[in-house]
Protein backbone atom coordinates (compact mmCIF):
# COMPACT_ATOMS: atom_id res chain seq x y z
CA UNK A 1 0.00 0.00 0.00
CA UNK A 2 1.21 3.48 -0.85
CA UNK A 3 0.34 6.41 1.39
CA UNK A 4 0.65 10.07 0.50
CA UNK A 5 1.39 12.76 3.08
CA UNK A 6 -1.13 15.25 1.75
CA UNK A 7 -3.60 15.12 4.63
CA UNK A 8 -2.64 13.90 8.09
CA UNK A 9 -6.21 14.42 9.32
CA UNK A 10 -7.29 11.29 7.44
CA UNK A 11 -5.02 9.03 9.48
CA UNK A 12 -5.99 10.80 12.71
CA UNK A 13 -9.69 10.30 11.98
CA UNK A 14 -9.09 6.60 11.27
CA UNK A 15 -7.25 6.33 14.61
CA UNK A 16 -10.25 7.82 16.41
CA UNK A 17 -12.71 5.65 14.52
CA UNK A 18 -10.75 2.47 15.28
CA UNK A 19 -10.48 3.24 19.00
CA UNK A 20 -14.22 3.92 19.15
CA UNK A 21 -15.02 0.38 17.94
CA UNK A 22 -13.75 -1.10 21.22
CA UNK A 23 -16.08 -2.76 23.74
CA UNK A 24 -14.91 -0.48 26.57
CA UNK A 25 -16.36 2.42 24.57
CA UNK A 26 -19.40 0.67 23.13
CA UNK A 27 -20.52 -0.70 26.48
CA UNK A 28 -24.16 -1.12 25.47
CA UNK A 29 -23.57 -2.91 22.17
CA UNK A 30 -20.11 -4.46 22.57
CA UNK A 31 -17.16 -4.73 20.21
CA UNK A 32 -17.96 -3.41 16.73
CA UNK A 33 -15.24 -5.58 15.18
CA UNK A 34 -16.57 -9.09 15.75
CA UNK A 35 -15.64 -10.88 12.54
CA UNK A 36 -13.97 -10.49 9.17
CA UNK A 37 -17.09 -9.00 7.67
CA UNK A 38 -17.36 -6.18 10.22
CA UNK A 39 -13.65 -5.45 9.89
CA UNK A 40 -13.97 -5.38 6.11
CA UNK A 41 -16.89 -2.96 6.41
CA UNK A 42 -14.89 -0.68 8.73
CA UNK A 43 -11.88 -0.61 6.40
CA UNK A 44 -13.97 -0.08 3.29
CA UNK A 45 -15.90 2.74 4.97
CA UNK A 46 -12.63 4.52 5.63
CA UNK A 47 -11.09 3.76 2.25
CA UNK A 48 -8.17 1.76 3.67
CA UNK A 49 -8.42 -1.23 1.32
CA UNK A 50 -10.20 -1.93 -1.95
CA UNK A 51 -13.75 -3.13 -1.47
CA UNK A 52 -12.94 -6.59 -2.87
CA UNK A 53 -10.16 -7.48 -0.43
CA UNK A 54 -11.41 -9.95 2.18
CA UNK A 55 -10.49 -9.63 5.85
CA UNK A 56 -9.48 -12.85 7.61
CA UNK A 57 -9.69 -13.97 11.24
CA UNK A 58 -5.94 -13.34 11.52
CA UNK A 59 -6.49 -9.80 10.24
CA UNK A 60 -9.19 -9.30 12.87
CA UNK A 61 -6.91 -10.39 15.73
CA UNK A 62 -4.08 -8.16 14.50
CA UNK A 63 -6.32 -5.13 14.04
CA UNK A 64 -7.78 -5.57 17.52
CA UNK A 65 -4.24 -5.67 18.92
CA UNK A 66 -3.43 -2.54 16.91
CA UNK A 67 -6.55 -0.88 18.32
CA UNK A 68 -5.20 -1.36 21.85
CA UNK A 69 -1.84 0.12 20.85
CA UNK A 70 -3.50 3.11 19.22
CA UNK A 71 -5.63 3.76 22.29
CA UNK A 72 -2.50 3.71 24.45
CA UNK A 73 -0.82 6.20 22.12
CA UNK A 74 -3.75 8.61 22.02
CA UNK A 75 -4.06 8.40 25.81
CA UNK A 76 -0.30 8.80 26.38
CA UNK A 77 0.65 11.31 29.10
CA UNK A 78 2.91 13.55 27.01
CA UNK A 79 3.92 14.37 23.45
CA UNK A 80 7.16 12.38 23.62
CA UNK A 81 5.19 9.23 24.39
CA UNK A 82 2.69 9.99 21.61
CA UNK A 83 5.46 10.55 19.06
CA UNK A 84 7.40 7.48 20.15
CA UNK A 85 4.31 5.29 19.91
CA UNK A 86 3.32 6.66 16.51
CA UNK A 87 6.87 6.24 15.21
CA UNK A 88 6.73 2.59 16.27
CA UNK A 89 3.59 2.15 14.14
CA UNK A 90 5.55 3.30 11.09
CA UNK A 91 8.27 0.70 11.60
CA UNK A 92 6.10 -1.90 9.87
CA UNK A 93 6.48 0.00 6.58
CA UNK A 94 10.09 -1.21 6.27
CA UNK A 95 10.83 1.38 3.61
CA UNK A 96 11.89 5.00 3.39
CA UNK A 97 9.74 7.99 2.42
CA UNK A 98 10.11 9.16 -1.16
CA UNK A 99 9.00 12.15 -3.19
CA UNK A 100 6.54 11.51 -5.99
CA UNK A 101 3.87 13.37 -7.93
CA UNK A 102 0.33 13.38 -6.56
CA UNK A 103 -2.27 15.26 -8.60
CA UNK A 104 0.55 17.10 -10.32
CA UNK A 105 2.26 18.18 -7.10
CA UNK A 106 5.46 16.81 -5.57
CA UNK A 107 4.35 14.99 -2.41
CA UNK A 108 5.96 12.76 0.20
CA UNK A 109 4.94 9.11 -0.04
CA UNK A 110 5.47 6.04 2.10
CA UNK A 111 4.91 2.52 0.86
CA UNK A 112 4.47 -0.55 3.02
CA UNK A 113 6.40 -3.72 2.27
CA UNK A 114 4.82 -6.13 -0.24
CA UNK A 115 4.34 -8.75 2.48
CA UNK A 116 2.69 -6.31 4.90
CA UNK A 117 -0.55 -7.37 6.52
CA UNK A 118 -3.79 -5.47 6.59
CA UNK A 119 -3.01 -4.36 10.16
CA UNK A 120 0.44 -3.16 9.03
CA UNK A 121 -1.13 -0.96 6.37
CA UNK A 122 -3.60 0.40 8.88
CA UNK A 123 -0.78 1.09 11.36
CA UNK A 124 1.07 3.21 8.79
CA UNK A 125 -2.05 5.21 7.96
CA UNK A 126 -2.69 5.87 11.64
CA UNK A 127 0.93 6.50 12.55
CA UNK A 128 1.36 9.21 9.93
CA UNK A 129 -1.93 10.78 10.99
CA UNK A 130 -0.93 10.93 14.65
CA UNK A 131 2.51 12.33 13.89
CA UNK A 132 1.03 14.93 11.56
CA UNK A 133 -1.41 16.00 14.26
CA UNK A 134 1.35 16.48 16.83
CA UNK A 135 3.51 18.41 14.37
CA UNK A 136 0.72 20.63 13.04
CA UNK A 137 -1.69 21.04 15.96
CA UNK A 138 0.15 19.92 19.08
CA UNK A 139 -0.42 17.19 21.67
CA UNK A 140 -3.36 18.98 23.31
CA UNK A 141 -5.54 17.68 20.46
CA UNK A 142 -5.36 14.16 21.96
CA UNK A 143 -8.30 14.03 24.36
CA UNK A 144 -10.65 12.00 26.51
CA UNK A 145 -14.36 12.31 25.94
CA UNK A 146 -15.95 14.81 28.36
CA UNK A 147 -19.07 12.73 28.79
CA UNK A 148 -18.94 11.33 32.33
CA UNK A 149 -20.46 8.05 31.15
CA UNK A 150 -18.05 7.46 28.24
CA UNK A 151 -14.59 5.86 28.05
CA UNK A 152 -13.89 7.16 24.56
CA UNK A 153 -10.78 9.04 23.47
CA UNK A 154 -10.20 10.89 20.23
CA UNK A 155 -7.94 13.11 18.14
CA UNK A 156 -9.40 16.55 17.44
CA UNK A 157 -8.33 17.76 14.01
CA UNK A 158 -11.12 20.31 13.68
CA UNK A 159 -10.19 23.82 12.61
CA UNK A 160 -11.41 25.42 15.84
CA UNK A 161 -10.00 22.69 18.05
CA UNK A 162 -12.92 22.80 20.47
CA UNK A 163 -14.25 19.27 20.14
CA UNK A 164 -15.25 17.87 23.53
CA UNK A 165 -16.78 14.48 22.78
CA UNK A 166 -15.54 11.36 21.01
CA UNK A 167 -18.93 10.98 19.30
CA UNK A 168 -20.60 14.41 19.38
CA UNK A 169 -23.89 13.11 18.01
CA UNK A 170 -24.08 10.53 20.82
CA UNK A 171 -22.07 11.70 23.81
CA UNK A 172 -22.69 15.39 23.19
CA UNK A 173 -26.43 14.89 22.88
CA UNK A 174 -26.48 12.73 26.01
CA UNK A 175 -24.74 15.44 28.03
CA UNK A 176 -26.99 18.15 26.61
CA UNK A 177 -30.11 16.18 27.54
CA UNK A 178 -28.78 15.53 31.06
CA UNK A 179 -27.94 19.23 31.51
CA UNK A 180 -31.38 20.26 30.24
CA UNK A 181 -33.14 17.91 32.66
CA UNK A 182 -31.01 19.14 35.56
CA UNK A 183 -31.91 22.75 34.73
CA UNK A 184 -35.60 21.85 34.57
CA UNK A 185 -35.41 20.18 37.98
CA UNK A 186 -33.70 23.22 39.50
CA UNK A 187 -36.26 25.58 37.96
CA UNK A 188 -39.13 23.50 39.32
CA UNK A 189 -37.58 23.40 42.78
CA UNK A 190 -37.09 27.19 42.75
CA UNK A 191 -40.75 27.90 41.97
CA UNK A 192 -42.88 28.83 44.97
CA UNK A 193 -45.00 25.98 46.23
CA UNK A 194 -43.30 23.30 44.08
CA UNK A 195 -40.56 22.19 46.44
CA UNK A 196 -40.63 19.04 48.55
CA UNK A 197 -42.71 20.80 51.23
CA UNK A 198 -44.88 22.73 48.80
CA UNK A 199 -48.60 22.33 48.67
CA UNK A 200 -48.51 22.01 44.87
Amino acid sequence: MQLTFTDYTFGASVATALVLTAPEVLVATGDALTDGESLHAFLTEHGIVPGDRPATVADLDEVRALRTRVRDIVAAPNEEAIVDGANQLLCVARTVPFLGRHDGTWTWHLETAPESTLADDLAVVIGTGLLGTVASLGPNRFRSCESPSCNGIFVDTSRAGRRRFCMPQVCGNRVNVANFRARRRREQQDRPGTGPTGAG
